[in-house]
């Protein structure tokens, strides 16, 4: 099978574009038409066989997180999604890798309404990168840079599965069963937060998706806002599968894990009310995790309130 064909079998689609898209697969360009009254907004990641997914992956799993790991930088600045690329570097033409992939690929896409427009393939180690383009109203993107001193501080979801999932793999760690399969979920079918984000437009001071860790990803926060901020381990959100291991492989997987594709974000104490809304409006688990702080710095408090040594840092694919 060539490239056209592979392209043409498994990636074009007969559907209606939508208002957004002029011209989509099939010409050298996608052509776009902005809704007015609004600003774009695009992301883009890459997702690299044995670093950020095992051989073992399902392939619908696979087209899954490829989006859902996009959709997620999307759903932390409360964007809607429209459009997104494709490229795709294979070993080999697979059809049963591609029938899965594409599959999984877009059952998300079409959960969130967003539309394939085009990309590239070619022959070489499997690599995934996408790019997705959303729109938000003119100036009411979330962003980093808005948190203030006195903020409440939040997080969606539960964290640490993911990372656990991936020590079970390693060998390091053993669940069983129903446990293993709910990790296992966590980290190869992440769920993007897109509603929730978008509820936070006009709530939320500012916003991060966690996908390098609670401790580095509220540090780029941090540093956006210049701002610190406490953190309360014991309110920190966890399952029953991580919170049956050891104290400190609880800490290490909610704190520096990784893959959680959560949001992290901060909202005024006035707003408690409105966060609340925002979440069962969006049918999502919000828990307040801490504050901010004027003080620069991160401080991890015990159930007492007293400060605990902070030992542990975020994800780097340069240093980790």
């Amino acid at each position: 099978m060539g490239e056209f064909d592979l392209i043409k079998r498994y990636f074009k689609r007969d559907i209606a574009l939508g208002a957004t898209v002029d011209l989509g697969i099939g010409d050298d360009c996608a052509l776009l038409s902005p809704s007015p009254g609004v600003q774009t907004l695009i992301s883009c990641d890459m997702l690299v066989e044995g670093r950020h997914f095992l051989s073992t992956v399902q392939p619908d799993r696979l087209g899954h997180k490829a989006l859902a790991v996009n959709l997620s930088d999307l759903a932390a600045c409360g964007a809607t999604p429209r459009v997104f690329t494709l490229a795709l570097a294979l070993p080999k033409v697979d059809e049963g890798f591609l029938e899965g992939f594409s599959r999984g690929l877009f059952a998300l896409a079409d959960a969130h309404g967003i539309t394939l427009i085009g990309g590239d393939t070619t022959a070489g180690p499997l690599n995934i990168c996408i790019t997705v383009i959303g729109e938000a109203p003119t100036g009411s993107a979330l962003l980093r840079s808005g948190a203030r001193a006195g903020d409440d501080l939040y997080v969606s979801g539960r964290l640490g599965d993911a990372r656990l999932a991936l020590e079970v793999f390693r060998g390091k760690l053993n669940l069983l069963g129903e446990q293993f399969e709910q990790v296992r979920l966590a980290m190869e079918c992440p769920q993007p937060r897109v509603a929730l984000g978008q509820a936070l437009r006009g709530v939320a001071s500012s916003a991060i998706d966690l996908s390098d860790g609670l401790i580095g990803d509220l540090g780029h926060l941090l540093q956006a806002s210049k701002v610190g901020a406490s953190l309360a381990l014991e309110a920190l959100p966890h399952s029953a599968a991580l919170a049956g291991q050891p104290l400190a492989i609880q800490r290490e997987c909610m704190l520096a894990g990784g893959d959680d594709y959560e949001l992290l974000f901060s909202a005024p104490t006035a707003a408690r009310t409105a966060v609340r809304n925002a979440a069962i409006a969006s049918a999502t688990l919000v828990t307040r995790i801490g504050s901010i702080d004027q003080a620069f710095g991160l401080r991890l408090l015990d159930g007492q309130g007293q400060a605990l040594p902070l030992s542990l840092a975020g994800f780097d694919h340069f240093k980790s």
